[in-house]
């Protein structure tokens, strides 16, 4: 089976879940012989140039490189399981867009909530005007259409039998693919409008998420959760949405040498990852931390992230006097999430509405025990794992303290959260994605 694949983030140019899905998710396809040809709306850096070349506006035909990104083939070079290249099966393809991420702002150290990192936190706000609960980027909707014309003009040259768009960003291009290819399309939700913005959506995203699901033969969801929010908010018949959960690589993580961080041995360790924007619920985290400090000393609380919060959220804990307890690390990549998680006493997502969420898996991978809302994809998978409302700071303190206090609890959380994750995995994900093509392509003309 050969799959026209479009997303718009790809490891090592990743800004969260998003982008670490689709290099699990592909890699497992790779492995079970599927034929991939990834393309990436990417204004493409140095790194890419010596196998990648972009298809302009101007030309319709161009060489291609199909290496992965050097940083990814160098750091993956051998597959564990098959003992070749992990991207064996896959093509890794770009166009040039000004399609940044809308959600993300990278960069950033390790810094404590006081009055003097203002100016440091203005870094981490979008450019652009604020559109629902989201800063967009420039034209970002215009700029999928353009990404869209590009792709067609790419994909009339390629051989496949489905086409898998990740996000709405890429559903443009997946609905133009297919009208102009008679190809099912199947498209994949991460996360919807609903879930970035609340009410307050983004009424031309939200189209484009509507129409994309409307338009395609299938549609993933991550969770059931997800499901729901599609068939009630989108109109999409339950029948047509197949749950495909995430996955996580389950071979034990290399130990990173300790490094100074301003944490001293006697500290305790609670630890907040994820994008610090509304979805997230980040003020909610340092409430908790609030109540947890008014009963206990020997704990700081480590934000490891960036987005458009970031200022709020550092001013929110100056103001409840606990800015030398909370330290922001700004956007974290590689051996640096492997170090604060390695780090970390307890891993806490209080999320307002979460689709899946990841990182809880890889906190378990890492042997911390994990706290998460009940609003979250991943609870549906995860029992040895303490489920708070997202609103519920006093829960949420509670549960923080009793993993702290109680070795027995947070052991036995450990223990049996790692045997839960060890059956998630990538590859199971793979298998039921390749159901979905095949019922999509079953559906044509049907």
């Amino acid at each position: 089976m050969r799959v026209f694949m479009l997303g718009w983030e790809f490891p090592p140019l990743i800004s969260g879940g998003l982008g670490t899905a689709c290099y699990g998710l592909t890699k497992a396809m790779s492995r079970q012989q599927v034929q991939i040809i990834f393309v990436l709306p990417k204004d493409i850096g140095a790194e890419y140039s010596s196998h990648v070349k972009l298809l302009s506006p101007q030309s319709s035909r161009v060489a291609w490189g199909d290496r992965p990104p050097q940083s990814v083939a160098s750091t993956y070079a051998q597959d564990a399981v098959t003992g070749k290249s992990p991207f064996a099966n896959m093509v890794f393809k770009a166009v040039p867009s000004r399609m940044k991420n809308p959600y993300q702002s990278a960069g950033g150290v390790l810094r404590h909530a006081t009055p003097s990192t203002d100016q440091h936190a203005k870094r981490d706000h979008f450019e652009g005007p604020g559109v629902g609960g989201i800063d967009y980027q420039g034209d970002l909707v215009a700029e999928t259409h353009r990404f869209a014309s590009l792709c067609v003009d790419l994909a009339r040259g390629e051989d496949f039998d489905v086409i898998h768009a990740h996000d709405w960003m890429t559903f443009p291009a997946g609905l133009a693919i297919a009208a102009v290819t008679a190809k099912p399309l199947v498209v994949h939700i991460h996360s919807t409008e609903f879930d970035r913005s609340g009410d307050h959506v983004n009424q031309p995203v939200y189209d484009i998420e509507r129409c994309g699901m409307h338009g395609a033969k299938r549609v993933i969801a991550v969770s059931y959760l997800t499901k729901s929010i599609i068939a009630h908010r989108y109109g999409i018949e339950s029948r047509k949405i197949d749950v495909v959960y995430n996955g996580i690589d389950n071979g034990r993580p290399v130990q990173i040498p300790h490094q100074q961080t301003g944490i001293s041995r006697s500290d305790r360790i609670v630890l907040f990852l994820g994008r610090i924007t509304m979805q997230k619920g980040p003020e909610y985290f340092v409430r908790a931390a609030k109540k947890v400090l008014d009963k206990t000393r020997n704990v700081k609380f480590v934000m490891a992230g960036s987005g458009d919060k970031v200022r709020d959220v550092i001013e929110l804990a100056t103001d409840e006097g606990i800015g030398h307890r909370v330290l922001f690390t700004g956007f974290l990549r590689g051996a640096d999430v492997r170090r604060v998680f390695q780090m970390a006493d307890v891993y806490v997502m209080p999320s307002v509405s979460e689709p899946f969420g990841i990182a809880p898996l890889e906190a378990i991978r890492h042997d911390v025990p994990v706290i998460i809302s009940k609003t979250s994809g991943v609870s549906e998978v995860l029992t040895h794992a303490l489920k708070v409302d997202f609103w519920d700071t006093d829960e949420i303190a509670n549960k923080i303290i009793a993993v702290l206090r109680h070795p027995p609890l947070s052991s036995t959380l450990r223990e049996q959260a790692d045997l839960e994750v060890r059956g998630l995995t990538w590859e199971g994900a793979a298998r039921k994605c390749k159901t979905v093509y095949q019922h999509a392509i079953g559906a044509v003309g049907a």
